[in-house]
This record gives C-alpha cells, sequence and structure tokens, in this order.
C-alpha cells in the first residue's frame, strides 16, 4: 500500500472556495483563500454566523492510553467525518493544527492517515498557514517587552527571580528547557534564568483557542501574568503595554482555517494545544462555527480519555458552554496489548489484561463525563479474528457499543457503520455533559478530583515548590479557575511505566503554572516536559524533498 504521503500527492483535491459554497454555503466574499486549497474563514462572517441558531451535534473522538505512536484518533476523526458524509450526512471535522515538533520527532504528523485524511497534506503538518509563527512571534514579543522594560529601569519593579513567563519555539529542543539569557554585559541587560517550552505549551496558544472574538483575545492577552515583584504583586501583560502590539500579530491566525479530507468533507484544522502538557482542544471559534454549518461535527481531544476528554470537558465545554451528545473512543490491539504486557505475554492473554485500561476510559467517559460512550477499533492488518473478538465481547459485557472500522485502508466507505452508530446515539440517546468539579472549589480539591475520579490515584502529593505556589495562588484570588493537569499521556498516573489500569497510586505535583489569560492553572505532574526532546532517530532523518520539489518522507 501506498505511503500517507504518497496517497495525499495522488489524490485529487477540490478548490476550497467552490466546496465551502456548496458543501457549506459560504459565500466566495467570506473567505481568505490561501493557494487554491485553504482558506481562513473572516472574522465578520464569523460574526454573522454566530447569531444563527445551533444546527449540529457534536461529537468528541478520544482513546485508550496511546503508545507512542498514537493509535488513530485523527485518522478516526477523519474517518467519522467522511464515514458520516458517505451516508448522506452534512457532517464537518473540527482538528488542532499539527506541531512541528513531533513532525520532526517520534509522532510524525497529524493530518490523519492511509485513506482518511485531511489535505494538502503537506502544508497541514508543515508551515500551513503561519498561525503557529504568529503565536511564537507574539510569546515572543513580549518576552522581548518584559526584558527590554528591565533593562531600561524596571519602573514596574519586577523581580527578575520572580518572572514566569518563557519564550517559546515551534520544535523539540531540550537543549532550551533552561537557558541563561542577557550574557555579555550591561548593554545586553541583566542576566537571569529562563527557559523555552514549545509553541503548543505557550499560553497564547491556549487563548487564541479559548477566545470568542478579538475582543475577547485582547482581553486576555492583557490579562496574561508575566512575572511579580519583590513582594509578590502580579504583573500583566497589560502593565508592559505589550498586549495591543500582540493581538496585531495573531489577527490573521484568529480566524479558522478550512481545509478539506480527500473525499471532500470541509474540514477546520486551528489550534493546536497538546493534551499531556496543554488543554488538548482546538479552537472555541472552529468548533463554534462548525456546529452553525453542518448537521454533525466530528472533533478530536489529545491522547486518551484522561488528558483529552477531560480537559475538553472541564475546560473547553465549561468556557464555552459545549454540550457534546457521545464520545467515540478509538481502541486497537496493539496498545491493548501493550497494557497487558506486551510480547512479554501470550498475545491473547496480554490484550486480555491490557482490557482494563479500555475499561477504565469508558467508565470515565460514562460515569464522569456523562457522555454515552461508542468504542470504535481503528483495525490494522495484524489484528486477528480472536483479537477482534475479545475486545467486541469485553464491551458486549459493558453494554457499550463497539464498532470495527477499517477507515485506514477504505476511507469513509470503513468507518459507514461507525457513523451509523453515532447517528442513532446522537439522534436517540444524547448524552448531558458534567463537569469533575465546580468553580467554587479550591485548586487543591479539583486537581484532587481529577486524580481520584479519573486516574484512581490514592492522594496528590504537591512538592515544596508546588505546594509554595498552591498557596500563593490561592492568596492572591485565582483558587476559581479550572485545573490542566500536564502529565504522561501512556499511563493513568504520572509515572509513564504504570500501564494498564493502576490503582492507588499518588500524582505527584512538582509545579503549578497561572494562565490567567486563558482562564486556568496548569499542574505540572511527575516527569512530564513542557519542551520536549527528539528521539535517536528523528522523523526528520527521514523526510526531504526532491528536485522537483516534491516532499517525501514526511508521515
Amino acid at each position: 500500500m501506498p505511503t500517507d504521503i504518497e496517497i495525499a500527492q495522488a489524490a485529487t483535491l477540490r478548490k476550497i472556495l467552490p466546496l465551502a459554497a456548496e458543501r457549506l454555503g459560504i459565500p466566495e466574499d467570506a473567505l481568505v483563500p490561501y493557494g487554491h486549497y485553504k482558506a481562513k474563514i473572516s472574522l465578520p462572517h464569523l460574526q454573522q454566523l454566530a447569531e444563527r441558531p445551533q444546527q449540529g451535534h457534536l461529537v468528541l473522538v478520544t482513546a485508550i492510553s496511546p503508545t507512542p505512536p498514537g493509535e488513530g484518533k485523527t485518522t478516526t476523526t477523519v474517518g467519522l467525518g467522511d464515514g458520516l458524509s458517505h451516508i448522506g450526512k452534512k457532517a464537518m471535522i473540527c482538528l488542532r493544527e499539527p506541531s512541528l515538533g513531533p513532525c520532526f520527532g517520534m509522532k510524525g504528523g497529524a493530518a490523519g492517515g492511509g485513506y482518511a485524511q485531511v489535505v494538502p497534506m503537506e502544508d497541514i503538518n508543515l508551515h500551513f498557514t503561519g498561525d503557529f509563527h504568529a503565536i511564537a512571534l507574539a510569546n515572543n514579543l513580549l518576552a522581548a517587552l518584559l526584558d527590554n522594560h528591565i533593562h531600561h529601569g524596571n519602573a514596574l519593579g519586577l523581580d527578575v527571580r520572580r518572572i514566569s513567563w518563557r519564550r517559546v519555539v515551534d520544535m523539540n529542543d531540550r537543549a532550551l528547557r533552561q537557558i541563561t539569557v542577557a550574557l555579555g554585559g550591561p548593554g545586553n541587560g541583566y542576566p537571569r534564568e529562563d527557559g523555552f517550552d514549545i509553541v503548543v505549551a505557550s499560553e497564547v496558544m491556549a487563548i487564541l483557542c479559548l477566545a470568542d472574538s478579538l475582543a475577547d483575545l485582547k482581553q486576555r492577552l492583557g490579562n496574561i501574568v508575566v512575572g511579580y515583584t519583590a513582594d509578590k504583586r502580579a504583573i500583566t501583560a497589560r502593565d508592559l503595554k505589550a498586549d495591543g502590539a500582540m493581538a496585531a500579530l495573531l489577527k490573521d491566525a484568529m480566524s479558522p482555517n478550512l481545509v478539506q479530507t480527500l473525499e471532500g468533507t470541509p474540514a477546520f484544522v486551528h489550534g493546536g494545544p497538546f493534551a499531556n502538557i496543554a488543554h488538548g482542544c482546538n479552537s472555541l471559534m472552529a468548533t463554534r462555527a462548525a456546529l452553525k454549518l453542518a448537521d454533525y461535527v466530528v472533533t478530536e481531544a489529545g491522547f486518551g480519555a484522561d488528558l483529552g476528554a477531560e480537559k475538553f470537558i472541564d475546560i473547553k465545554c465549561r468556557k464555552g458552554g459545549l454540550k457534546p451528545a457521545c464520545a467515540v473512543i478509538v481502541a486497537t490491539v496493539r496498545a491493548l496489548k501493550h497494557h497487558g504486557g506486551g510480547a512479554a505475554q501470550p498475545a491473547l492473554q496480554a490484550l486480555q489484561s491490557g482490557l482494563a485500561n479500555l475499561r477504565r476510559h469508558i467508565e470515565n467517559v460514562q460515569e464522569h463525563y456523562g457522555l454515552p460512550a461508542i468504542v470504535s477499533i481503528n483495525r490494522f492488518d495484524s489484528d486477528s479474528a480472536e483479537e477482534i473478538a475479545l475486545i467486541e465481547a469485553c464491551c458486549t459485557d459493558l453494554g457499550v457499543r463497539c464498532v470495527l472500522a477499517s477507515h485506514w485502508a477504505e476511507g469513509g466507505a470503513g468507518a459507514a457503520a461507525l457513523a451509523e452508530a453515532v447517528v442513532q446515539q446522537c439522534e436517540n440517546a444524547p448524552g448531558t455533559p458534567r463537569f469533575l468539579y465546580d468553580d467554587a472549589e479550591p485548586l487543591e480539591a479539583k486537581i484532587s478530583a481529577v486524580a481520584r475520579k479519573i486516574y484512581r490515584a490514592d492522594s496528590v502529593a504537591f512538592e515544596p515548590r508546588a505546594a509554595q505556589q498552591l498557596k500563593d495562588l490561592n492568596a492572591q484570588g485565582w483558587g476559581h479557575l479550572p485545573v490542566c493537569i500536564a502529565k504522561t499521556q501512556y499511563s493513568f498516573s504520572s509515572d509513564a511505566s504504570l500501564l494498564g489500569a493502576p490503582i492507588g497510586h499518588v500524582l505527584r505535583v512538582r509545579e503549578l503554572r497561572l494562565n490567567a489569560g486563558a482562564g486556568f492553572v496548569t499542574a505540572i505532574c511527575g516527569d512530564i516536559m513542557t519542551m520536549p526532546g527528539l528521539p535517536k532517530v528523528p522523523a526528520a532523518e527521514r523526510i526531504g524533498l526532491d528536485d522537483q520539489g516534491r516532499i517525501h518522507g514526511l508521515f
């Protein structure tokens, strides 16, 4: 079978302007084209859409705890969107934009795979429409203005030991995690410790994805806390007079990007926070617009349902008023075997043990998030009939519908049965989403609620630095904010080696970060890094360009 990039390059794409008019009723003058096959929807048209009643059902695609290559959540999202179109439904897809970090690192791109892709695949996985560059520039402009303010007298009294704002770059680069800036003498500023995060962890990324208008964007940017004075008084981007210029850099990035699947289903691909270190959802503006344009909107939230789905409910739905009708949980034989002991066990025995991970995710989605669950088995050629039957039997015992999907190999036709199951669920018994905690609960209680209910931890341990930060945040009046847990995606715990469905563990919180503009507090747990590193053999080594300008090796 051809590779993902070969499939994408061989596809015949429709020009985006007539596709948008035909499938969505968006007039040509409401779109800003970036070439023939991608466009941004204008902010004035988004404002017009906001006045329409919602017409669509929102479907969340999440997954079991993944292996490093991922289990096909984006591929399933694309396949389900095409499956809904295949059975005659008016459907749209809402995805996050891929980050260059994993694209050149271990995981590869994030535009789907096989015959369930969004295209143009190379553009989407690389620079796309420049949104990530704008976010990085806005983030780093604030950092530059902050250091410049200190250099020119520090009228605000910033304590250089208490600066919390970090620089970002959209690349995995472990050497930049902790650095020292302003060396070389008085002309270069005041030396201090600093560091880089990856762009997808930037608060500016979270703000873009949660803002509902330009006015809201500007307000949120101004609320960013960059550091503190010696007496712990917060200094904001507004204090530094940085918010206006940051908003100017982000004006075009605020508009959702419209592309298509290989089968012509329209897709918004906009915003890209990771779910292991950020809130893991595409932009609220794109999702809301899609719900005004289509009858079924399929969106994904990153990694397993303990991360992306939890943040989708407790942050995005809480702040945006979204009400998903159901959740699709993607499972693979490969990952379930991994969680059951992998090659150290006979295949069926490993799979049987690994099903505990699937059961835990189903229970969380249904009992804690309030959503009916449909399990989609993302089929691989190596899966045996006995293995598939074992997963199906597990779902039958739990009273959960299980659908075998082959969209990777067959496109929308391979997800038609999944689409039928989703339509039946949405039409006959949609869920009523609920939050894990109330706004009024203190931060410690919110973190504990996620740890105990979703991760099945016995307790939460705040390391000394985090304990002091917790005390300070509560004293400063930030206890009303929701929490965003940053932890490994490979386990329910903060220890990546605890596979399956561990219980009785301790969630170790080493740092708390205030995201006052985005509107949440991030709890950094275990050994998770907000700047990833490259693997021993990066994917970048396989990527190249031929003499005709065609990219190869991208996946």
